[in-house]
């Protein structure tokens, strides 16, 4: 069983930032997931609206693909530990308020929009943005 442990998040004025990490948990190790990395995402989900991809990393390979609607402000990165998944995002504007999932599968292969592609979920975490 994979568990994601999401930390950062917040409150923040239009045009600060903020930065998002996730991290698979140690029980990874034993499932063999670490020999063949993993495929980490970030989704959102604003209120009334549906859960929306916004960026995926493969920690194997270390190859990222973001949304283009954040491209421009948003970029995901590992943390220096294999499994994490960092979100930084800048110039946060009022719509990019949501809640923020990180999510995982154990796949190689990352350019992956649905949410029904990832296997395991994070608890969720707010990020508001106020103007």
């Amino acid at each position: 069983q994979v568990q994601l442990v999401e930390s950062g998040g917040g409150s923040v004025q239009a045009g600060g930032s903020l930065r998002l990490s996730c991290a698979a948990s140690a029980s990874i190790s034993s499932s063999g997931y670490t020999d063949s990395g993993l495929c980490m995402g970030w989704f959102r989900q604003a209120p009334g609206k549906e859960r929306e991809w916004v960026a995926s990393i493969s920690t194997e390979r270390n190859l990222t693909y973001v949304a283009d609607s954040v491209k421009a402000r948003f970029t995901i990165s590992q943390d220096g530990a294999k499994n994490t998944a960092s979100l930084r995002m800048n110039s946060l504007k009022s719509e990019d308020t949501a809640m923020y999932y990180c999510a995982a599968d154990a796949s190689m292969y990352c350019y992956k929009q649905s949410p029904s592609r990832y296997a395991y979920w994070g608890q969720g975490i707010q990020v508001t943005v106020s103007s």
